[in-house]
């Protein structure tokens, strides 16, 4: 591999590093002003959405790829909250399934479409055929790095 390219990997990985960092801290500022609400929390209640029957705790710590200690506090704040419940797990007396309730639910939606609407205005230089292109590109990649790792 010639030294060029590895300078344009290089120069790539802290572009796509900037450009997440920009997007996020948008995404953050934005939750915290529309929704009074944190990037954590709203990752947990998208990560809950897509399992409406619930996740143990340790699965919903391995969905975030986060420790369980991370998960613990904002999931006992959406309990008390009314977003989220603990649901025994029959069988096992010891563990609880986390869920969405009702209002969990509503407000993960309204929480959700603002924030599709931030990431299509963030990502507007985009057109669909880039983006559909890019994240092809993209889902290569993480399928390449994956495979590495298990290798």
């Amino acid at each position: 591999m010639s030294e060029a390219v590895s300078k344009d990997r290089l120069r790539l990985w802290l572009r796509l590093l900037k450009a997440t960092r920009v997007i996020e801290a948008q995404l953050r500022e934005n939750l915290r002003r529309d929704f009074a609400t944190t990037l954590p929390r709203f990752d947990v209640l998208a990560a809950l959405s897509m399992h409406p029957e619930g996740l143990k705790m340790s699965a919903l710590s391995g969905v975030l790829r986060v420790s369980n200690g991370n998960v613990t506090g904002i999931v006992d704040r959406l309990t008390t909250e009314g977003l989220a419940e603990r649901v025994a797990v029959p069988g096992d007396r010891r563990a609880a399934q986390v869920r969405l309730t009702a209002k969990g639910s509503e407000e993960f939606a309204r929480q959700a479409a603002a924030h599709e609407a931030w990431i299509d205005d963030l990502l507007s230089q985009f057109d669909q055929e880039d983006a559909v292109a890019l994240s092809a590109q993209f889902d290569q990649l993480t399928q390449h790095l994956t495979q590495k790792d298990t290798r």
